[in-house]
């Protein structure tokens, strides 16, 4: 019996501390802050958010700029073979005075004014510079005496860059 009223004692006392803790939890947190620790409370308060808006804004300008690339990267994609297709119109062609002739080389050099506009250039290479993987697909390999060793022999098709990503690898035959 002396156990059980030592338990409703000891349970008592534990409730009135709890009472007491919770009476100056209270007291705490409505009691008026000290004006400094408002204040460097709210300056740290204004501080984050400032850094948190500018990264906000860093990360969702840098996001807008990388979808606008993709966007001229698959558009550009897209019209690459229509240009391919002009070029090989006008290389099939010898007549340079006919009228269509014409025509289709005002068209190649439109197509070619756009791409410029969008920032695409073509991959500069000429048979007789060093292959580069980086930049050239190489499709075949020739034994040709007038080239060196992985020297690019012949370009097949043109390759075109937007800023400093490929959107297009040169097709090219590599001397061995």
């Amino acid at each position: 019996m002396d156990d059980n009223i030592k338990k409703e004692e000891t349970l008592d006392e534990a409730e009135t501390i709890e009472e007491e803790l919770q009476e100056e939890t209270v007291e705490v947190l409505n009691a008026p802050p000290c004006p400094e620790t408002k204040y460097n409370d709210m300056l740290d308060k204004y501080q984050r958010l400032v850094a948190e808006f500018d990264n906000y804004r860093k990360r969702t300008t840098k996001e807008m700029a990388g979808r606008y690339n993709d966007g001229i990267h698959k558009a550009c994609e897209t019209l690459l073979p229509m240009v391919d297709n002009l070029e090989r119109a006008l290389n099939a062609h010898n007549d340079k005075e006919n009228t269509f002739y014409q025509g289709v080389a005002m068209i190649a050099r439109q197509f070619d004014g756009i791409l410029a506009d969008l920032g695409v250039e073509t991959i500069a290479l000429e048979p007789g510079q060093p292959f580069d993987p980086n930049f050239h697909n190489a499709v075949a390999h020739v034994q040709d005496e007038n080239f060196g060793q992985n020297e690019v022999a012949e370009v097949l098709q043109k390759g075109y860059m937007h800023k400093d990503k490929v959107l297009r690898y040169s097709m090219v035959k590599v001397a061995n």
